[in-house]
């Protein structure tokens, strides 16, 4: 019910209006948010990557509304990494490409078209591109986008969420050699005939994707902060022979920076997925719905600030 509750707020123009004008608003969103501007998200990657940990940058923008804004946010991440190219960070940060801020709303063809830009600018740059996986409707389109992608770009990297039914059959599809998926446990509303709705299921389809992936050829990167799967994903790179640098943990900027450290100073690959931009407020409910208990650190902040 509160995973719900917090979904509809991420589309509640009242409740972003609470969120941007109470004054504990913005001091919350920095714990998730790196900033507003390029030069925010270059200041926090070069902090994490000098702790040892790799970055994944994603650009605010989502559901454009024409063709002008989707070039405007195209351009925005290709100003992006021309400048980690010129910072020499490419080979320590990529970056996430949702469609949807390219786009996809309007057409295919134009994210697609978007998609390819960055993908070039990225490998100008030394470093890579994923593409997010976001609501149930678009994944189909998704997946099919990125498929395309890689014919020119097959570095570019796919997400798979666990909490659709379908997830194992397509981890399968994707596990061949050479191809980079995000395992995710996914955070949108999507009707129980298509995605899990009960915790324990989708963490049991999490624990089965991750098998098949660790299992194949690919380069898996299994986004989750569970301590018990990163566990098991631990013993499955044991039980598969996996190497260090065949595969990598990913997790939120701001959630367990003490695990990421951890993690890292055992040699395993670790990479923050870290949100910059204006449009922050829709992902900064998501990532509380992925996660309810992150809403107790949002009332503590709100209580001492009162």
């Amino acid at each position: 019910m509160l995973r719900q509750a917090l979904l509809a707020a991420s589309r509640s123009v009242g409740a972003r209006r609470i969120v941007n004008t109470a004054p504990f608003g913005r001091d919350v969103v920095r714990r998730f948010i790196a900033g507003e501007t390029i030069d925010d998200a270059r200041r926090v990657t070069e902090e994490l990557t000098a702790e040892g940990l790799l970055v994944s940058l994603d650009v605010l923008g989502e559901d454009v509304q024409g063709a002008r804004q989707a070039a405007r946010t195209t351009a925005q991440y290709v100003e992006l990494l021309e400048g980690l190219g010129a910072a020499g960070l490419g080979t320590r940060a990529e970056v996430s490409l949702k469609l949807t801020a390219v786009g996809q709303p309007v057409d295919d063809a134009l994210a697609l078209e978007n998609a390819r830009l960055v993908c070039s600018a990225a490998r100008s740059a030394s470093t890579t591109v994923t593409v997010d996986l976001e609501g149930f409707s678009t994944v189909r389109s998704t997946l099919l986008t990125v498929q395309e992608l890689r014919r020119d770009f097959p570095e570019t990297g796919a997400v798979v969420q666990s909490y659709l039914r379908r997830a194992e059959e397509v981890c399968a599809e994707l596990a061949f050699e050479g191809s980079r998926v995000r395992l995710c446990k996914g955070a949108y509303a999507a009707p129980e005939s298509v995605a899990f709705t009960d915790r324990a299921e989708v963490d049991k389809s999490f624990v089965r994707c991750m098998k098949v992936l660790m299992a194949g050829k690919g380069y898996p990167m299994l986004a989750t902060h569970d301590p018990r799967l990163i566990d098991i994903a631990g013993a499955l790179a044991v039980l598969n022979g996996r190497d260090a640098d065949t595969f990598e943990y990913q997790m939120l900027y701001g959630i367990r920076p003490q695990e990421q450290l951890r993690l890292a100073g055992q040699g395993s690959q670790v990479r923050v997925y870290v949100a910059y931009g204006a449009e922050w407020y829709a992902y900064f409910m998501r990532r509380l719905a992925e996660r309810p208990s992150n809403l107790g650190f949002l009332l503590r902040s709100v209580a001492t600030r009162a």
